[in-house]
């Protein structure tokens, strides 16, 4: 069993699963979007997302951290160049995950695991989600306390005239 187990072991020894870690991390930074996994996709998610927040603030102590972890001055220089500046303002969740299926020769799950700022496709589509600020539940009672004194004040002058 793995109780309070911390990270997925993902059947590797610890130098196989830093190096598969490294590979794929560079991966994902030089292509956007790459296709593993879910279990590799979700060790890989804790993996990147430090390094993306680190690569925030650019000093030399950061890119030499980053470029330990990364062990690629091409996949460091592109995070630091492309995709830092693009999610400077977000706050986290830097990556997606979005399950494809299942493997043909093994059945394995698969996912697809991407980079959020860089999909054409669900940038495309945010603006339209953006322009819906308020909930319906909101506008409904806005609406009744707008319609609730009009329907009233003809109620109470009807006993009056009487």
């Amino acid at each position: 069993m793995r109780h309070n187990k911390a990270i997925n072991h993902l059947g590797r020894k610890s130098g196989h699963r830093k190096a598969l870690m490294s590979n794929m991390a560079c991966s994902l930074i030089l292509h956007k979007r790459i296709e593993t996994t879910v279990a590799k996709a979700k060790a890989l998610q804790s993996y990147v997302e430090p390094l993306i927040t680190k690569s925030k603030e650019d000093t030399t102590h950061s890119r030499r951290v980053v470029f330990s972890y990364l062990k690629s001055a091409q996949a460091t220089a592109e995070l630091y160049r492309t995709v830092a500046p693009k999610v400077a303002e977000r706050p986290g969740g830097y990556t997606r995950v979005l399950k494809t299926g299942f493997r043909q020769g093994d059945g394995a799950d698969m996912a697809i695991i991407e980079l959020v700022d860089f999909n054409e496709a669900a940038l495309a589509a945010s603006p339209k989600a953006e322009a819906k600020k308020s909930t319906r539940r909101s506008r409904a009672k806005k609406a009744e306390a707008a319609e609730a004194p009009v329907a009233e004040a003809p109620v109470a002058e009807a006993p009056a005239a009487e």
